[in-house]
């Protein structure tokens, strides 16, 4: 090895060390929002279906991000649902890109290279796509991107750097599939060939046709995935209704104004939180017109000033607007239902900024002399060392859900999102009055919000004001009739009345907007066989099953109806034997009900001695077995099975 080589080894080694130091907080992190889609529940990951799912199913995934799902698939069959796993290998993949980007700033001579792709590494902006484990799409892209940007730079070298080498059709085709692999990690990557043929202008005299031609392909490729984006956002995602129906010059107005947002908080990085005040567009206000006019001004000056400070300031700023381009408001996207900026979106784009940034001191501590270029490393050492201690201290706000809102309250005491989110946690702990305090205050800021009315009824319901909740989901089912969890619930709240005729209207109505809503069919499955309509029940059950496999009650009621059913035609003892089996296991034996049910199962076989054993397990663990009746019911079909006569359910009243 080299001196050059091994100084190069040192030096990325160096932003690997300080970036998993920074970052070691987001190692005690765990799931947060949206992680429950994206890894917790993702059914996905569970199997080699789902791998092919992943890939070739639409829909299966919340975004069609195959390579990221990819990585969680390879993930859970190592650490399952442990976050500490996904965490990690998030803060290895933004090494990898803080490394990559200083290579290609290397290969294109850009000063100061290993400081921008330093304070890339260590900028708190990036947090959020670093300790958010869903945020792997900005940080696997991010490894592609610039990787495919590598290859293809060593595949077109600028005709002046005097290297002499022949353009390899290997370099390109790696370029080529490195870029698939990005656009199948997050599709703003579909920026890169305008990136590049920025990238080339700037080293080149002018673009010929031989690159256009080249980089076409790579359009084309992210034109179509772009588009599929799109549709998912607004088919799969739900970015379609009124809080995205902007005019182009609302659009406009919205983009000029998130451009300036993200370079504040690259210049002075205070006050980053989850989600930011969602801005009033204002066509009418002319103080609303600065932001855009900012802009242009800033890009007419740099292509003014070109021939004297030379292309380089210019193209990195047209970089970083280029790759914001998606998300400037042009495109709906859903997360602009509660902002029109997030940290997570400049994760790429920060580059050309920060990449500029550094250039611009390195040069001036040059021209300074020795004494100047000393200057500078010790202010680059303060500022690694102050970014990195706001980097550890932003991460700590990852730690968990509850956290994560407060901070994003304290902060942003009017964002609404978080206080119906923070509702739902409170909820889940039992705290039930501050939970409604929350709902209200979603309500207070977004009057009519269906979910707080729905969430506000949830945990009405809990608290016994059956009444009350009904009412919350009427009124939220009048404002969103599509809302199939609303459905649902009204459906339980119905049921838990004696309603069960309009009960189960509402689980068919649930189930008509969200055919896959397996809690749906095993209510609806319960509630047809507490009314006699046991075939109905049966399909419902095994639908339920169906969609999960392992789920307890239509599992249950499925066995209940094979074992017991009046019908030999519908009777099927081996198959109940089976589901009553695994119910069984599942609740390692230890449930009355269900071995109550297997009992009844193997008395239909005509296994009367084990039916009887069986029944008489789940005697035993009834507290009082004197009174009760359940176990009145299981005592009286004891003495059936010794008899050698099956059980059959009685048939509900009128």
């Amino acid at each position: 090895m080299t001196k050059r080589t091994g100084v190069i080894w040192a030096a990325g080694l160096l932003l690997v060390v300080m970036t998993a130091a920074a970052y070691l907080p987001a190692t005690r992190c765990g799931f947060i929002w949206d992680d429950d889609y994206y890894v917790q529940d993702n059914q996905t990951l569970r199997s080699a279906d789902g791998l092919r799912r992943i890939w070739l199913q639409i829909g299966a995934t919340p975004q069609y991000y195959p390579m990221v799902h990819t990585t969680y698939w390879l993930e859970y069959r190592l650490w399952k649902l442990d976050p500490r796993g996904y965490h990690v290998v998030n803060i290895l993949l933004h090494a990898v890109v803080a490394v990559l980007l200083w290579r290609v700033l290397t290969i294109l001579q850009v000063p100061g290279a290993w400081a921008a792709a330093a304070l890339f590494a260590l900028h708190p902006v990036h947090v959020e796509s670093v300790a958010w484990i869903t945020e792997r799409k900005n940080v696997l892209s991010g490894v592609f991107y610039l990787s495919a940007a590598l290859a293809y730079l060593r595949y077109a070298p600028a005709p002046k750097d005097g290297s002499g080498r022949q353009r390899s059709g290997s370099l390109y085709a790696a370029s080529l599939v490195l870029f698939i692999c990005a656009l199948l990690s997050k599709t703003v990557t579909c920026t890169l060939p305008a990136v590049l043929l920025l990238v080339l202008w700037w080293k080149r005299e002018r673009v010929g046709r031989a690159d256009i031609r080249a980089l076409a392909p790579f359009f084309a490729l992210g034109v179509a995935l772009g588009l599929v984006t799109i549709w998912m956002e607004k088919g799969h995602v739900g970015a379609a209704g009124e809080e995205w129906d902007h005019s182009l010059v609302d659009r406009c107005l919205i983009a000029g104004r998130v451009l300036c947002f993200y370079t504040g908080k690259l210049f002075w990085p205070a006050g980053l939180t989850f989600f930011y005040p969602r801005w009033q567009i204002d066509a009418h206000n002319w103080q609303q017109y600065v932001y855009p006019l900012a802009v242009i001004g800033v890009i007419a000056g740099l292509w003014l000033a070109r021939k004297r400070t030379g292309k380089g300031p210019l193209v990195a700023v047209l970089c970083f607007a280029g790759t914001l381009f998606p998300a400037l408001g042009f495109f709906d996207v859903f997360p602009m239902r509660y902002s029109y900026v997030a940290d997570h979106f400049q994760y790429l784009a920060g580059a050309g900024l920060i990449s500029l940034i550094a250039a611009v001191v390195y040069v001036a501590a040059g021209r300074l002399g020795g004494w100047g270029k000393g200057a500078a490393t010790v202010v680059l050492a303060l500022v690694l060392a102050t970014l990195g201690t706001l980097t550890w201290r932003q991460c700590h706000i990852y730690k968990n859900l509850e956290t994560l809102w407060r901070d994003t309250l304290r902060k942003n005491p009017d964002a609404w999102m978080a206080h119906n989110n923070l509702g739902t946690v409170l909820q889940a702990q039992g705290k039930l009055d501050e939970a409604i305090s929350h709902y209200l205050e979603t309500l207070r800021v977004v009057p009519g919000h269906p979910e707080a009315h729905y969430n506000l009824g949830n945990v009405l319901r809990a608290q016994g004001k059956v009444d009350q909740a009904i009412r919350h989901y009427r009124h939220v089912l009048r404002i969103k009739p599509d809302f199939a969890k609303a459905h649902y619930n009204l459906g339980v709240a119905l049921g838990s009345q004696d309603k069960l005729d309009e009960a189960i209207s509402h689980y068919r109505q649930a189930l008509q907007i969200k055919p896959d809503f397996a809690k749906a069919h095993y209510s609806l499955g319960n509630a047809l066989a507490m009314t006699g309509r046991l075939e109905g029940a049966l399909e419902h059950f095994r639908e339920a099953l169906r969609l999960v496999p392992d789920y307890l009650g239509p599992m249950h009621g499925l066995a209940r109806i094979l074992a017991t059913h009046p019908d030999p035609k519908v009777r099927r003892p081996d198959e109940a034997i089976r589901l009553a089996e695994r119910a069984a296991e599942l609740t390692q034996y230890q449930n009355a009900v269900f071995l109550d049910t297997l009992a009844a199962a193997y008395a239909a076989a005509g296994r009367f001695d084990q039916a009887v054993k069986t029944a008489q397990g789940a005697l035993a663990l009834i507290p009082d077995v004197q009174t009760g009746e359940l176990a009145d019911g299981i005592r009286a079909r004891v003495e059936l099975y010794k008899q050698a006569r099956p059980y059959r359910e009685p048939a509900p009243a009128p």
